[in-house]
């Protein structure tokens, strides 16, 4: 997802009320531990790796399980707020996409409390501008800085150890109630260990997709969190069965879309064509998926083909890779919001990722493309990932709804290319498609995930309150 522009690199942005005060010593002595856990990580990655690959049948043979077995909501817990005082949390974010959970999940837990006749809890953490703006104080903005990089460390180790060390010490002197992390795990398993370590527990929203690839990181998991929410009805039994707390809340995006009318895809007209929002995602993907579409569109097997650029900010970057695909006599593109170029389509071409979730909500029969930088990429994929599929409605579906395909370069573009034309006009892949798209959403359960989160983080917070455990 797209993210402002950075400021000069090695200052933390500046955020009203950020903390001053320098790191403690233990504070320090904390983040240090995490950094040389860190690099002891990486120098046991060869060898977990190929320990990985010799038990690789008995993980995806394990996760085929989970992803047959199905998890409701867990009910929202009681709680009562503690007498005479205000909860004092910490709300964690790094992410845009995750600061959205985190703004709406702040809003929940005043409810929760104003409607128990509590005081408004105080709010610090880390995030950005909506998280400031829902009330949380800033201990550091690190939303806003797109080469912050916390998915990827070692690029911006000094400041990523700068951030820590500005919450460590934050945690450290006001041993908040609760740390409520969204998202983001490798920012938050570093951080909920120091906070664990503070006597402060750690209640994690949007538990990470480690069954995915790379299993073995959930032992590091279980050591950060108090309670883990998982968000897909098949990730409970995956991290119980190895030691997690966990309780299951259901996807937030729900609560989203819960408002958000449908169209009718059999009377849809155009081809939406999602090619992500970072951008170096769309630069990666959407000439290629315009190569691959151009010859249904200027034979009018599918007359029209629309680009979605929801962002002002990512608009200018899709219509120029438009213009230099030579594409612009076929494709339109159409600012403003998203929902307005799905309730209009018939068929979608999508890159994976959570907009997946937006057509699944229309139920559009669409076409998946996972498209990596090298082929060394490709190749190490199909060795390591444990999924059978990359792309979340087919998890959840535990078949391939919507055809999948996943490479580096050119790629099986004739393949894409009749996989489009068959969801775009063959009746019966269309119905097939549509009614596993009906059982996938089904399997989502219920909205209302955002207030079950800040429900689970409110009965941790007031157990620590009256000096016991969740």
């Amino acid at each position: 997802m797209s993210k402002a522009t950075t400021e000069t690199a090695g200052a933390i942005p500046a955020a009203s009320g950020a903390s001053g005060a320098a790191a403690g010593p233990l504070a320090r002595r904390l983040v240090r531990r995490e950094l040389a856990r860190a690099a002891l990580d990486l120098a046991r990655l060869p060898g977990r790796t190929g320990s990985y690959l010799l038990e690789r049948d008995a993980a995806r043979a394990e996760l085929a399980r989970a992803l047959a077995s199905h998890a409701d909501p867990t009910p929202a817990p009681t709680f009562e707020p503690p007498r005479g005082r205000a909860l004092s949390l910490f709300v964690s974010c790094a992410e845009a996409s995750g600061e959205i959970h985190a703004a709406n999940a702040v809003r929940a837990l005043r409810e929760l409390l104003g409607a128990r006749g509590a005081p408004a809890p105080r709010l610090a953490g880390l995030g950005g501008a909506r998280l400031e703006s829902a009330g949380v104080e800033l201990v550091a903005d690190v939303v806003h800085d797109a080469r912050m990089g916390f998915g990827a460390v070692l690029s911006a180790l000094p400041r990523y150890l700068r951030v820590l060390e500005h919450a460590a010490t934050r945690l450290e002197r006001e041993r908040p109630d609760v740390l409520l992390a969204v998202d983001s795990p490798a920012l938050h398993v570093p951080l909920g260990r120091i906070a664990r370590a503070l006597g402060v527990p750690v209640v994690h929203f949007v538990a990470p997709q480690y069954w995915g690839w790379a299993p073995w990181r959930a032992a590091h998991y279980a050591q950060a969190v108090d309670l883990a929410l998982t968000i897909l009805p098949f990730e409970p039994a995956w991290f119980a069965a190895r030691g997690v707390h966990v309780a299951h809340v259901g996807h937030p995006l729900l609560d989203e879309l819960a408002g958000v009318e449908r169209g009718d895809p059999e009377r849809g007209t155009e081809l939406v064509l999602l090619p992500g929002s970072r951008p170096g995602v769309v630069r990666r993907n959407l000439p290629w998926m315009l190569r691959a579409v151009a010859p249904l569109a200027r034979s009018g097997a599918i007359p029209r083909v629309v680009v979605p650029a929801a962002r002002p900010e990512t608009t200018a970057l899709v219509r120029a890779e438009v213009a230099r695909a030579g594409a612009a006599d076929f494709a339109r593109v159409a600012p403003g919001e998203l929902h307005e170029s799905l309730r209009r389509a018939r068929a979608a071409f999508s890159v994976s990722g959570t907009v997946l979730l937006d057509l699944l909500h229309h139920e559009l029969p669409t076409v998946v493309v996972y498209r990596l930088g090298s082929r060394f990429a490709a190749e190490g994929q199909g060795h390591l990932l444990t999924a059978p599929w990359f792309a979340s409605v087919n998890l959840l579906a535990n078949r391939e709804v919507l055809p999948e395909f996943s490479f580096a370069g050119e790629g099986p573009i004739e393949r894409v290319r009749a996989a489009l034309q068959a969801q775009w006009s063959d009746a019966r892949v269309r119905a097939r498609c549509r009614s596993g798209l009906v059982e996938a959403r089904a399997r989502l359960g219920p909205a209302g995930a955002v207030g079950r989160a800040a429900s689970h983080a409110l009965a941790t917070a007031c157990a620590r309150a009256r000096g016991g455990r969740a």
